[in-house]
Protein backbone atom coordinates (compact mmCIF):
# COMPACT_ATOMS: atom_id res chain seq x y z
CA UNK A 1 0.00 0.00 0.00
CA UNK A 2 1.34 3.43 -0.96
CA UNK A 3 2.05 6.13 1.60
CA UNK A 4 -0.52 8.55 0.21
CA UNK A 5 -3.24 5.85 0.13
CA UNK A 6 -2.50 4.92 3.74
CA UNK A 7 -2.62 8.60 4.73
CA UNK A 8 -6.09 8.97 3.17
CA UNK A 9 -7.62 5.71 4.44
CA UNK A 10 -6.33 6.19 7.99
CA UNK A 11 -7.00 9.86 8.79
CA UNK A 12 -6.69 9.54 12.59
CA UNK A 13 -3.21 8.04 12.30
CA UNK A 14 -2.23 10.71 9.79
CA UNK A 15 -3.45 13.51 12.04
CA UNK A 16 -1.61 12.10 15.05
CA UNK A 17 1.61 11.84 13.05
CA UNK A 18 1.35 15.45 11.93
CA UNK A 19 0.53 16.63 15.46
CA UNK A 20 3.61 14.77 16.73
CA UNK A 21 5.70 16.41 14.01
CA UNK A 22 4.40 19.84 14.97
CA UNK A 23 5.14 19.28 18.67
CA UNK A 24 8.65 17.99 17.99
CA UNK A 25 9.25 20.80 15.53
CA UNK A 26 8.18 23.54 17.93
CA UNK A 27 10.23 21.96 20.72
CA UNK A 28 13.26 21.87 18.41
CA UNK A 29 12.71 25.49 17.39
CA UNK A 30 12.60 26.69 21.01
CA UNK A 31 15.81 24.82 21.86
CA UNK A 32 17.77 25.63 18.71
CA UNK A 33 20.90 27.74 19.31
CA UNK A 34 20.80 31.07 17.47
CA UNK A 35 23.94 32.25 15.74
CA UNK A 36 24.90 34.39 12.77
CA UNK A 37 26.83 31.76 10.78
CA UNK A 38 27.11 27.98 11.08
CA UNK A 39 29.88 26.78 13.36
CA UNK A 40 33.04 25.99 11.42
CA UNK A 41 36.75 25.56 11.96
CA UNK A 42 38.80 28.13 10.09
CA UNK A 43 41.79 26.49 8.35
CA UNK A 44 44.44 28.37 10.31
CA UNK A 45 46.66 27.70 13.30
CA UNK A 46 48.83 30.27 15.08
CA UNK A 47 52.04 29.69 17.00
CA UNK A 48 52.53 32.31 19.72
CA UNK A 49 55.97 32.62 21.33
CA UNK A 50 57.07 35.13 23.95
CA UNK A 51 60.69 36.28 24.22
CA UNK A 52 60.81 38.69 27.20
CA UNK A 53 63.12 41.67 26.85
CA UNK A 54 63.89 41.10 23.16
CA UNK A 55 63.44 43.73 20.46
CA UNK A 56 61.29 43.10 17.41
CA UNK A 57 64.41 42.51 15.29
CA UNK A 58 65.80 39.95 17.73
CA UNK A 59 62.43 38.21 17.89
CA UNK A 60 62.28 37.97 14.10
CA UNK A 61 65.84 36.68 13.66
CA UNK A 62 65.96 34.27 16.59
CA UNK A 63 62.37 33.08 16.93
CA UNK A 64 60.11 33.84 13.97
CA UNK A 65 62.45 32.72 11.19
CA UNK A 66 63.37 29.49 12.98
CA UNK A 67 59.71 28.60 13.49
CA UNK A 68 58.87 29.41 9.86
CA UNK A 69 61.66 27.14 8.63
CA UNK A 70 60.46 24.33 10.86
CA UNK A 71 56.85 24.57 9.65
CA UNK A 72 57.48 24.15 5.92
CA UNK A 73 57.07 20.37 6.08
CA UNK A 74 53.55 20.42 7.57
CA UNK A 75 51.00 18.72 5.29
CA UNK A 76 48.30 20.70 3.44
CA UNK A 77 50.06 23.98 4.26
CA UNK A 78 48.91 26.83 2.00
CA UNK A 79 50.63 29.92 3.37
CA UNK A 80 52.74 31.11 6.30
CA UNK A 81 52.54 34.65 7.66
CA UNK A 82 54.18 36.12 10.73
CA UNK A 83 54.27 39.14 13.00
CA UNK A 84 57.31 40.01 15.10
CA UNK A 85 56.97 42.57 17.87
CA UNK A 86 58.90 43.47 20.99
CA UNK A 87 58.76 40.48 23.35
CA UNK A 88 56.65 38.16 21.19
CA UNK A 89 56.21 36.42 17.84
CA UNK A 90 53.07 35.19 16.07
CA UNK A 91 53.40 32.75 13.18
CA UNK A 92 50.11 31.93 11.43
CA UNK A 93 49.81 28.84 9.24
CA UNK A 94 46.95 28.80 6.74
CA UNK A 95 45.83 25.41 5.42
CA UNK A 96 43.71 24.19 2.55
CA UNK A 97 39.99 23.96 3.32
CA UNK A 98 39.13 20.45 4.41
CA UNK A 99 42.52 19.80 5.98
CA UNK A 100 42.56 17.81 9.23
CA UNK A 101 43.45 20.54 11.72
CA UNK A 102 43.88 18.07 14.59
CA UNK A 103 46.51 16.21 12.60
CA UNK A 104 48.07 19.50 11.51
CA UNK A 105 48.31 20.63 15.15
CA UNK A 106 50.11 17.39 16.03
CA UNK A 107 52.57 17.93 13.15
CA UNK A 108 53.21 21.48 14.37
CA UNK A 109 53.93 20.23 17.90
CA UNK A 110 56.35 17.63 16.54
CA UNK A 111 58.15 20.21 14.42
CA UNK A 112 58.36 22.65 17.33
CA UNK A 113 59.98 19.93 19.42
CA UNK A 114 62.57 19.39 16.69
CA UNK A 115 63.51 23.08 16.46
CA UNK A 116 63.31 23.83 20.20
CA UNK A 117 67.11 23.68 20.49
CA UNK A 118 67.46 26.49 17.93
CA UNK A 119 65.22 28.87 19.90
CA UNK A 120 66.75 31.22 22.51
CA UNK A 121 67.01 29.87 26.05
CA UNK A 122 65.06 32.85 27.39
CA UNK A 123 62.16 32.30 24.98
CA UNK A 124 59.10 30.65 26.50
CA UNK A 125 57.56 27.50 25.09
CA UNK A 126 55.49 28.23 21.94
CA UNK A 127 51.72 28.06 22.31
CA UNK A 128 49.42 26.71 19.59
CA UNK A 129 46.02 28.30 18.89
CA UNK A 130 43.32 26.97 16.57
CA UNK A 131 40.57 29.20 15.18
CA UNK A 132 36.88 28.37 15.40
CA UNK A 133 33.91 30.58 14.58
CA UNK A 134 32.41 29.81 17.98
CA UNK A 135 35.55 30.97 19.79
CA UNK A 136 35.18 34.55 18.58
CA UNK A 137 34.22 37.00 21.34
CA UNK A 138 30.48 37.69 21.45
CA UNK A 139 30.42 40.59 23.92
CA UNK A 140 32.81 43.40 24.83
CA UNK A 141 32.62 45.53 27.98
CA UNK A 142 34.57 48.54 29.22
CA UNK A 143 35.26 49.14 32.92
CA UNK A 144 36.31 52.61 34.08
CA UNK A 145 37.44 53.74 37.51
CA UNK A 146 38.94 56.71 39.33
CA UNK A 147 40.05 56.05 42.91
CA UNK A 148 39.81 52.27 42.39
CA UNK A 149 42.00 52.23 39.25
CA UNK A 150 45.18 50.85 40.93
CA UNK A 151 43.26 47.75 42.05
CA UNK A 152 40.96 47.56 39.03
CA UNK A 153 42.33 44.30 37.62
CA UNK A 154 41.88 42.37 40.86
CA UNK A 155 38.46 43.95 41.30
CA UNK A 156 37.38 42.81 37.83
CA UNK A 157 38.74 39.30 38.39
CA UNK A 158 37.01 38.86 41.76
CA UNK A 159 33.77 40.77 41.26
CA UNK A 160 33.12 40.42 37.52
CA UNK A 161 35.03 37.58 35.84
CA UNK A 162 34.37 34.87 38.43
CA UNK A 163 30.56 35.39 38.59
CA UNK A 164 30.29 35.58 34.79
CA UNK A 165 32.24 32.36 34.25
CA UNK A 166 29.61 30.48 36.23
CA UNK A 167 26.98 31.27 33.58
CA UNK A 168 26.13 28.22 31.48
CA UNK A 169 27.48 28.56 27.95
CA UNK A 170 30.41 30.88 28.71
CA UNK A 171 33.79 29.46 27.77
CA UNK A 172 36.01 32.24 29.09
CA UNK A 173 36.09 35.87 30.21
CA UNK A 174 39.33 37.68 29.35
CA UNK A 175 40.62 41.06 30.55
CA UNK A 176 42.51 43.35 28.17
CA UNK A 177 43.81 46.90 28.07
CA UNK A 178 44.96 47.04 31.67
CA UNK A 179 48.45 47.68 33.05
CA UNK A 180 48.31 44.76 35.43
CA UNK A 181 49.64 44.41 38.94
CA UNK A 182 53.34 44.92 39.61
CA UNK A 183 55.39 44.63 42.79
CA UNK A 184 58.52 46.77 42.77
CA UNK A 185 61.45 46.39 45.13
CA UNK A 186 63.21 49.77 45.36
CA UNK A 187 66.65 49.25 46.87
CA UNK A 188 68.86 51.72 48.69
CA UNK A 189 72.35 51.38 47.12
CA UNK A 190 74.09 52.79 50.20
CA UNK A 191 72.46 50.25 52.50
CA UNK A 192 73.26 47.39 50.13
CA UNK A 193 76.89 48.45 50.14
CA UNK A 194 76.92 48.82 53.93
CA UNK A 195 75.63 45.29 54.42
CA UNK A 196 77.80 43.96 51.56
CA UNK A 197 74.78 42.59 49.64
CA UNK A 198 74.54 42.57 45.85
CA UNK A 199 71.43 42.89 43.70
CA UNK A 200 72.01 39.35 42.47
CA UNK A 201 71.92 38.04 46.04
CA UNK A 202 68.74 39.99 46.66
CA UNK A 203 67.05 38.58 43.56
CA UNK A 204 68.14 35.02 44.36
CA UNK A 205 66.81 35.34 47.91
CA UNK A 206 63.41 36.47 46.66
CA UNK A 207 63.24 33.69 44.05
CA UNK A 208 64.35 31.01 46.53
CA UNK A 209 61.57 31.82 48.98
CA UNK A 210 58.81 32.31 46.40
CA UNK A 211 58.32 28.63 45.52
CA UNK A 212 56.04 25.73 46.41
CA UNK A 213 57.94 22.57 47.37
CA UNK A 214 56.53 19.03 46.99
CA UNK A 215 57.17 16.80 50.02
CA UNK A 216 56.03 13.45 48.64
CA UNK A 217 52.92 11.78 49.98
CA UNK A 218 51.42 10.44 53.18
CA UNK A 219 49.67 7.07 53.20
CA UNK A 220 46.86 6.57 55.68
CA UNK A 221 45.07 3.27 55.15
CA UNK A 222 43.47 3.29 51.71
CA UNK A 223 44.14 6.97 51.16
CA UNK A 224 47.22 8.68 49.75
CA UNK A 225 47.63 12.39 50.50
CA UNK A 226 50.13 14.48 48.49
CA UNK A 227 52.14 16.88 50.63
CA UNK A 228 53.68 20.20 49.69
CA UNK A 229 54.94 23.38 51.30
CA UNK A 230 53.05 26.45 50.07
CA UNK A 231 55.90 28.92 49.97
CA UNK A 232 54.78 31.37 47.30
CA UNK A 233 53.97 34.88 48.40
CA UNK A 234 50.29 35.64 48.80
CA UNK A 235 50.71 39.24 49.95
CA UNK A 236 53.27 41.84 48.94
CA UNK A 237 53.99 42.57 52.62
CA UNK A 238 55.51 39.09 52.98
CA UNK A 239 58.35 40.04 50.63
CA UNK A 240 59.64 42.73 52.98
CA UNK A 241 60.10 40.20 55.80
CA UNK A 242 62.29 37.67 53.99
CA UNK A 243 65.89 37.19 55.13
CA UNK A 244 68.45 38.11 52.49
CA UNK A 245 71.74 37.75 54.36
CA UNK A 246 73.71 37.96 57.58
CA UNK A 247 76.02 40.69 58.83
CA UNK A 248 78.08 40.29 62.02
CA UNK A 249 75.64 37.70 63.34
CA UNK A 250 72.63 39.87 62.60
CA UNK A 251 69.98 38.70 60.12
CA UNK A 252 69.38 41.22 57.35
CA UNK A 253 65.80 41.47 56.09
CA UNK A 254 64.74 42.88 52.75
CA UNK A 255 62.96 45.77 54.45
CA UNK A 256 66.33 46.84 55.88
CA UNK A 257 67.72 47.64 52.42
CA UNK A 258 64.65 48.19 50.20
CA UNK A 259 61.05 49.33 50.04
CA UNK A 260 58.36 47.05 48.55
CA UNK A 261 55.70 48.83 46.47
CA UNK A 262 52.54 47.01 45.44
CA UNK A 263 51.18 49.00 42.50
CA UNK A 264 50.50 48.76 38.77
CA UNK A 265 52.96 48.44 35.92
CA UNK A 266 54.39 51.51 34.27
CA UNK A 267 52.55 52.05 31.01
CA UNK A 268 52.98 54.39 28.06
CA UNK A 269 49.53 53.79 26.60
CA UNK A 270 46.33 54.00 28.63
CA UNK A 271 42.99 52.47 27.75
CA UNK A 272 40.30 55.16 27.87
CA UNK A 273 36.54 54.96 27.55
CA UNK A 274 34.69 58.27 27.17
CA UNK A 275 37.82 60.03 28.39
CA UNK A 276 38.22 57.92 31.54
CA UNK A 277 40.98 55.37 32.07
CA UNK A 278 39.98 51.78 32.60
CA UNK A 279 40.13 48.27 31.17
CA UNK A 280 38.15 45.99 28.88
CA UNK A 281 36.92 42.44 29.13
CA UNK A 282 35.34 40.22 26.51
CA UNK A 283 33.27 37.04 26.66
CA UNK A 284 33.71 33.90 24.55
CA UNK A 285 30.94 31.33 24.35
CA UNK A 286 31.14 27.56 24.36
CA UNK A 287 30.64 25.62 21.16
CA UNK A 288 26.91 25.21 20.48
CA UNK A 289 25.81 27.82 23.02
CA UNK A 290 22.93 30.13 22.11
CA UNK A 291 24.50 33.56 21.57
CA UNK A 292 21.26 35.49 22.08
CA UNK A 293 20.26 33.62 25.24
CA UNK A 294 23.81 33.91 26.57
CA UNK A 295 23.75 37.67 26.05
CA UNK A 296 20.50 37.96 28.00
CA UNK A 297 21.96 36.00 30.93
CA UNK A 298 25.10 38.15 30.91
CA UNK A 299 23.08 41.37 31.03
CA UNK A 300 21.13 40.05 34.04
CA UNK A 301 24.33 39.09 35.85
CA UNK A 302 26.03 42.42 35.04
CA UNK A 303 23.05 44.26 36.56
CA UNK A 304 23.56 42.27 39.78
CA UNK A 305 27.34 42.79 39.74
CA UNK A 306 27.03 46.57 39.44
CA UNK A 307 25.31 46.70 42.84
CA UNK A 308 28.43 45.31 44.57
CA UNK A 309 31.00 47.53 42.85
CA UNK A 310 32.46 50.76 44.26
CA UNK A 311 30.66 53.92 43.16
CA UNK A 312 33.53 55.10 40.94
CA UNK A 313 33.64 51.82 38.96
CA UNK A 314 31.41 51.79 35.88
CA UNK A 315 30.72 48.93 33.45
CA UNK A 316 29.57 49.79 29.93
CA UNK A 317 28.69 47.53 27.02
CA UNK A 318 30.77 48.44 23.97
CA UNK A 319 29.84 45.63 21.58
CA UNK A 320 27.24 42.85 21.55
CA UNK A 321 27.15 40.45 18.61
CA UNK A 322 23.82 39.06 19.76
CA UNK A 323 22.11 42.36 18.87
CA UNK A 324 23.27 42.14 15.26
CA UNK A 325 22.45 38.42 15.13
CA UNK A 326 18.96 38.93 16.57
CA UNK A 327 18.24 41.84 14.22
CA UNK A 328 19.39 39.82 11.20
CA UNK A 329 17.38 36.77 12.24
CA UNK A 330 14.29 38.90 12.94
CA UNK A 331 14.56 40.57 9.52
CA UNK A 332 14.82 37.19 7.82
CA UNK A 333 11.92 35.81 9.87
CA UNK A 334 9.85 38.81 8.82
CA UNK A 335 10.76 38.19 5.19
CA UNK A 336 9.71 34.54 5.45
CA UNK A 337 6.44 35.56 7.11
CA UNK A 338 5.59 38.03 4.34
CA UNK A 339 6.55 35.43 1.76
CA UNK A 340 4.06 32.99 3.32
CA UNK A 341 1.40 35.71 3.39
CA UNK A 342 1.91 36.65 -0.26
CA UNK A 343 1.88 32.98 -1.26
CA UNK A 344 -1.51 32.51 0.41
CA UNK A 345 -2.90 35.64 -1.27
CA UNK A 346 -1.61 34.68 -4.72
CA UNK A 347 -2.87 31.10 -4.40
CA UNK A 348 -6.32 32.35 -3.40
CA UNK A 349 -6.43 34.79 -6.32
CA UNK A 350 -5.62 32.03 -8.81
CA UNK A 351 -7.57 29.13 -7.28
CA UNK A 352 -10.43 31.21 -5.93
CA UNK A 353 -11.20 28.70 -3.15
CA UNK A 354 -10.57 29.33 0.55
CA UNK A 355 -10.48 25.61 1.36
CA UNK A 356 -7.73 24.90 -1.14
CA UNK A 357 -5.83 27.98 -0.01
CA UNK A 358 -6.03 26.85 3.63
CA UNK A 359 -4.70 23.39 2.76
CA UNK A 360 -1.72 24.88 0.91
CA UNK A 361 -1.08 27.36 3.72
CA UNK A 362 -1.08 24.46 6.20
CA UNK A 363 1.73 22.72 4.34
CA UNK A 364 4.08 25.67 4.94
CA UNK A 365 4.43 25.51 8.77
CA UNK A 366 4.46 21.70 8.73
CA UNK A 367 7.38 21.64 6.30
CA UNK A 368 9.18 24.33 8.32
CA UNK A 369 8.99 22.46 11.62
CA UNK A 370 10.37 19.32 9.97
CA UNK A 371 13.43 21.38 9.03
CA UNK A 372 13.80 22.47 12.67
CA UNK A 373 13.72 18.83 13.79
CA UNK A 374 16.51 18.04 11.35
CA UNK A 375 18.60 20.98 12.58
CA UNK A 376 18.09 19.87 16.19
CA UNK A 377 19.12 16.27 15.49
CA UNK A 378 22.21 17.22 13.49
CA UNK A 379 23.35 19.82 16.04
CA UNK A 380 22.79 22.75 13.69
CA UNK A 381 21.91 26.32 14.57
CA UNK A 382 19.29 28.79 13.48
CA UNK A 383 21.41 31.14 11.40
CA UNK A 384 21.39 33.20 8.23
CA UNK A 385 22.28 30.25 6.01
CA UNK A 386 19.69 27.85 7.45
CA UNK A 387 16.91 30.46 7.28
CA UNK A 388 17.79 31.32 3.68
CA UNK A 389 17.65 27.61 2.84
CA UNK A 390 14.24 27.35 4.46
CA UNK A 391 12.95 30.33 2.48
CA UNK A 392 14.12 28.67 -0.77
CA UNK A 393 12.48 25.38 0.20
CA UNK A 394 9.28 27.26 0.96
CA UNK A 395 8.69 27.89 -2.73
CA UNK A 396 9.19 24.23 -3.63
CA UNK A 397 6.72 23.08 -0.97
CA UNK A 398 4.03 25.46 -2.21
CA UNK A 399 4.60 24.46 -5.85
CA UNK A 400 4.25 20.77 -5.04
CA UNK A 401 1.14 21.38 -2.94
CA UNK A 402 -0.52 23.37 -5.73
CA UNK A 403 0.17 20.65 -8.32
CA UNK A 404 -1.27 17.88 -6.13
CA UNK A 405 -4.25 19.91 -4.92
CA UNK A 406 -5.19 21.11 -8.38
CA UNK A 407 -5.17 17.53 -9.68
CA UNK A 408 -7.33 16.42 -6.75
CA UNK A 409 -9.79 19.23 -7.54
CA UNK A 410 -9.93 18.09 -11.17
CA UNK A 411 -10.89 14.54 -10.13
CA UNK A 412 -13.56 15.85 -7.77
CA UNK A 413 -15.06 17.94 -10.59
CA UNK A 414 -15.18 14.74 -12.69
CA UNK A 415 -17.47 13.17 -10.09
CA UNK A 416 -15.06 11.24 -7.86
CA UNK A 417 -15.51 11.33 -4.12
CA UNK A 418 -12.85 13.40 -2.28
CA UNK A 419 -11.14 10.36 -0.73
CA UNK A 420 -10.81 8.49 -4.03
CA UNK A 421 -9.89 11.72 -5.82
CA UNK A 422 -7.02 12.31 -3.38
CA UNK A 423 -5.65 8.80 -3.97
CA UNK A 424 -5.99 8.82 -7.77
CA UNK A 425 -4.72 12.38 -8.21
CA UNK A 426 -1.67 11.86 -6.02
CA UNK A 427 -0.87 8.60 -7.80
CA UNK A 428 -0.83 10.45 -11.11
CA UNK A 429 1.51 13.29 -10.16
CA UNK A 430 3.73 11.98 -7.32
CA UNK A 431 6.59 11.15 -9.68
CA UNK A 432 6.40 14.55 -11.36
CA UNK A 433 6.42 16.30 -7.98
CA UNK A 434 9.49 14.38 -6.80
CA UNK A 435 11.36 14.98 -10.06
CA UNK A 436 10.55 18.70 -9.94
CA UNK A 437 11.93 18.90 -6.40
CA UNK A 438 15.03 16.92 -7.32
CA UNK A 439 15.82 19.36 -10.14
CA UNK A 440 16.12 22.15 -7.57
CA UNK A 441 18.24 19.90 -5.37
CA UNK A 442 20.45 19.13 -8.37
CA UNK A 443 21.07 22.85 -8.85
CA UNK A 444 22.27 23.42 -5.28
CA UNK A 445 23.96 20.06 -4.70
CA UNK A 446 27.22 21.01 -6.51
CA UNK A 447 27.65 23.87 -4.03
CA UNK A 448 28.26 21.30 -1.29
CA UNK A 449 31.37 20.16 -3.15
CA UNK A 450 32.73 23.68 -3.53
CA UNK A 451 36.01 24.29 -1.76
CA UNK A 452 36.56 27.12 0.66
CA UNK A 453 34.16 28.84 3.03
CA UNK A 454 31.24 28.64 0.59
CA UNK A 455 31.44 24.85 0.50
CA UNK A 456 31.58 24.64 4.29
CA UNK A 457 28.50 26.85 4.68
CA UNK A 458 26.42 24.86 2.21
Amino acid sequence: MSIYKTAVTRPITTIMIFVAIMVLGLYSLVNLPIDFYPEMDLPAISVYTTYPGASAEDVENNVTKNIEKGMNSVDDLKEISSVSKDNYSIVTLEFEWGADLAEAANDIRDNLSMISSSLPDDANEPLIFKFNSSSMPVMFFAVTAKESYPGLVKLIEDKVVNPLQRIEGIASVSITGHPGRAIYVDTDPSKLEAYNITLEQLGNAIAAQNIDLPLGSLEMGQFNFPLRVAGKFTESSQIADIAIGNNNGKTIFLKDVAVVKDTIRDVKLYNRVNGEIGANFFIQKQSGANTVKLSQEVHKKIAEIKKDLPEDVKIELTSDNSTFIQDSIDNLKETVFYAMLFVVVVVFLFLGRWRSTFIIALTIPISLVVAFIYLRITGGTLNIISLMSISIALGMVVDDAIVVLENITTHIERGNRPREAAIYATNEVWLSVIVTTLTVVAIFLPLTFTSGMMGVMF
